[in-house]
């Protein structure tokens, strides 16, 4: 390894390194299944520009004094988060044409002797329900919220950390679904095209719904809807991501820390009130949390030190 190469390799920062590790994997997998996955080539293909593009953007957001260079190696992650997910939705039923929701649905029963959601229904009403759905809604925005305010008081070092536990979790959530996919109690245990009459809100819950599924590449009206379904119940995404950001508002102690933890709290129970997740999947999702959270810390401190190393080594 020249000294050229040592300098190189330390402007990536641990979002940078997990992205580009996870879009080689995303590009082997596709490879390895080119006889399932159609067009694969252009999955593998893009993929491969993206990590020269974010080994572009990591190099000249050092040399470069424009802003745009900076803005962009700050931000990707948000788009690259969003393009991964709708890659995976395009890999993971042709590598697995089997949905496990007959698994999960065992497990709930096993643990509870009965379908929680369906006894959710015994509590519910269009306000609760037009809160929660709501909160459901508002998943990303408070995953960047926590990123503007962090952002706005300058915190660097701990606006890195936090986008590389958000970026690492989001990673391990995909592998959830490429290794158990399953659509969710929405299709299985309750008619998906009766949502809106069976657990109605009030005024915005209806349209909420539609953008919720709209995310899920569900077109509005579609007769089979879950054909069109990402396969992403288990584990919880929403819960996991959503125990991340309250993890990252606490430690790092955010000003909007208590809206976050009442926002996220709420989330965290619509998951199975509106009938997106099993319960095993929240658990998974918590048991996911904390995995995200222990080996995210270790890995940081170990590219952090293994990065002073090298500038060691350079100088």
């Amino acid at each position: 390894m020249n000294i050229h190469f040592r300098f190189r390799v330390t402007v990536l920062t641990t979002s940078d390194l997990a992205t580009v590790i996870f879009l080689a994997l995303l590009s082997v997998l596709c490879i390895c299944f080119a006889s399932a996955i159609p067009q694969w080539y252009i999955l593998a293909g893009s993929d491969i520009i993206l990590i020269c593009l974010i080994l572009f953007f990591a190099v000249k957001s050092k040399e470069s004094s424009f802003r745009l260079v900076r803005y962009v190696r700050d931000w990707y992650p948000v788009p690259m988060i969003l393009f991964i997910f709708k890659q995976t939705y395009l890999m993971v039923h042709p590598i697995h044409p089997q949905d496990f929701d007959w698994l999960l649905i065992d497990i709930d029963h096993w643990i509870f002797g009965i379908d929680p959601a369906r006894w959710l229904l015994t509590i519910a009403s269009p306000p609760l329900t037009e809160i929660l759905q709501f909160s459901y809604a508002c998943y990303y925005l408070i995953l960047l919220s926590v990123f503007f305010e962090l952002g706005l008081e300058k915190r660097h070092t701990e606006y890195f950390f936090g986008a590389f536990l958000v970026v690492y979790g989001f990673y391990l959530s995909y592998i959830g679904y490429l290794l158990l996919p399953a659509v969710g109690p929405r299709f299985t245990l309750h008619d998906f095209n009766s949502l809106n009459d069976v657990l109605p809100g009030l005024w915005l819950t209806n349209s909420l719904r539609d953008f919720v599924n709209a995310g899920e590449s569900i077109p509005k009206g579609a007769l089979h809807a879950i054909d069109f379904a990402q396969r992403d119940a288990f584990p919880s995404g929403h819960t996991q991501l959503t125990l991340v950001i309250l993890y990252i508002a606490f430690t790092m102690r955010l000003k909007s820390r208590w809206v976050l933890l009442v926002i996220g709290s709420l989330l965290v129970l619509s998951t199975v009130y509106l009938w997106y997740h099993y319960v095993i999947d929240v658990i998974a999702g918590v048991i996911f949390f904390l995995f995200t959270i222990w080996s995210g810390k270790k890995l940081d401190a170990r590219w952090r030190e293994y990065k002073r190393a090298l500038k060691r080594r350079a100088a």
